[in-house]
């Protein structure tokens, strides 16, 4: 398993969502410390935007 160093977390307000991408072989997939994963993609781009998509709908919900 790689995390990518280049890869900035994306951080909500609320402290208790913090998200990043980790990379499994060809795959990469976002994973959040409320322990949220998303699934395995092929593109990064698209992991950022399950991220990025998982902290909005944590913030509608709260």
């Amino acid at each position: 398993m790689h995390q990518d160093p280049s890869d900035s977390p994306v951080h909500s307000p609320a402290p208790a969502h913090s998200t990043t991408t980790v990379e499994r072989g060809s795959f990469c997939l976002a994973r959040c410390v409320c322990g949220w994963s998303g699934p395995a993609r092929r593109a990064r781009d698209r992991a950022r935007a399950d991220a990025r998509e998982h902290l909005r709908e944590r913030e509608q919900d709260g």
